[in-house]
């Protein structure tokens, strides 16, 4: 029988780590036990418990498998301290956020092999999957470098994991937009039509919380004009060409910042970047994310 371990038990490097990064560890640690729930629903890895014997030890190396950025490797850390408790020693060899080449080792581990089997798929899935948004957003940051534009993410984000996918992109060097509805408004088009165009929807906002930031979304300058003059400071230009984003900028004249959305690649992104937009949304980087495979190998060490 496994017995997880409680979070006031966990080292406090660890959650001071975690605290560090800009992520709440209480939440980290609840979603991990959601996680490891759904493994351990008896709170038996049979397999283990059939196969090795409940006082061997192991050394275990996290290694990647291909090149990319790592991230996450802190939350994966967090999963094997909560399955293997205080009997664990881990050495990160590749901090969150550090570019590495396939074969690297990242993370090696001694413990209780039991314990080290029994969490290694949850470890893994979140830092795969972390490594992947962290890797994609790196993709973006080094296609526009040396512009002024920067890569940000999305509300597109898988449900329950808004904070570590939003995590991962500032390892791989993005900006994180809003995290939710309630810390800043953004107006899209269905809130336009509602409100009866831009401006109007826009003032209606500000009337209602006029220390809140708000963007508003256009999809012609006509509409980006009439907020400018409205007084609007955060303007996103929606599906639009790169002549049409050049002039949105030269109309703007640093009266607002501009981010573009809509349609992106990442093979465009330099193009769009060169119109002089401060940012280009991509909710790619969290919803459509391909893994940085990592895995991890039990070692044949003396």
């Amino acid at each position: 029988m496994t017995t997880l371990r409680s979070f006031d038990d966990l080292p406090a490097g660890l959650v001071d780590e975690l605290a560090d990064a800009g992520l709440d560890p209480l939440d980290v640690y609840a979603h991990v036990v959601a996680a490891l729930g759904e493994d351990l629903p008896g709170g038996v890895d049979v397999t283990s418990q059939a196969t090795i014997p409940a006082d061997a030890r192991a050394v275990a190396d996290f290694g990647a498998r291909d090149a990319g950025v790592v991230a996450g490797l802190g939350i994966a850390a967090l999963v094997l301290h909560t399955v293997a408790g205080d009997d664990l020693t881990i050495e990160h060899r590749a901090p969150d956020g550090s570019r590495v080449a396939a074969g690297d080792v990242v993370m090696r581990v001694h413990g209780p092999t039991r314990g080290l089997l029994t969490g290694e798929r949850t470890a893994l899935n979140l830092a795969c999957h972390l490594s992947g948004v962290a890797t994609a957003t790196s993709h973006w940051v080094d296609a526009l470098a040396g512009t002024r534009a920067s890569v940000l993410d999305t509300r597109k984000t898988l449900p329950g994991l808004r904070a570590l996918q939003k995590y991962a992109v500032r390892c791989g060097g993005g900006v994180n937009h809003r995290f939710s509805l309630g810390d800043m408004a953004m107006v899209k088009d269905n809130h336009v039509i509602a409100a009866g165009g831009v401006v109007p929807a826009y003032e209606a906002v500000r009337a209602a919380y006029p220390d809140l930031p708000v963007e508003v979304e256009v999809t012609d300058l006509d509409q980006l004009r009439a907020l400018l003059d409205a007084g609007c400071d955060r303007i996103l230009l929606d599906n639009m060409d790169s002549p049409t984003m050049a002039e949105a900028v030269r109309i703007a004249d640093g009266r607002a910042s501009l981010e573009a959305s809509g349609g992106l690649t990442l093979e465009r992104a330099r193009e769009v970047a060169e119109t002089g937009v401060d940012f280009i949304s991509v909710g790619a980087l969290t919803h459509s994310v391909v893994v940085l495979d990592i895995g991890m190998d039990l070692q044949d060490l003396p």
